[in-house]
């Protein structure tokens, strides 16, 4: 048997998957927030500091 999604039926799909995850593990999904976040913010750190002059 072959599954096959359109990519409206993939979307909600995908959607329905989040939120259950977001409801029923919250706790983990926090802290991969968490992560994520800290990971954009250093990633912006350093590219500030790439456009910044060097100090000798």
């Amino acid at each position: 048997m072959e599954l096959t999604l359109n990519e409206v039926q993939a979307k909600s799909l995908l959607k329905e998957i989040v939120l259950e995850l977001v409801q029923e593990r919250r706790d983990w999904f926090s802290e991969i927030m968490v992560e994520a976040l800290e990971e954009i913010g250093l990633a912006n750190a350093i590219q500030e500091g790439r456009r910044d002059e060097f100090i000798e």
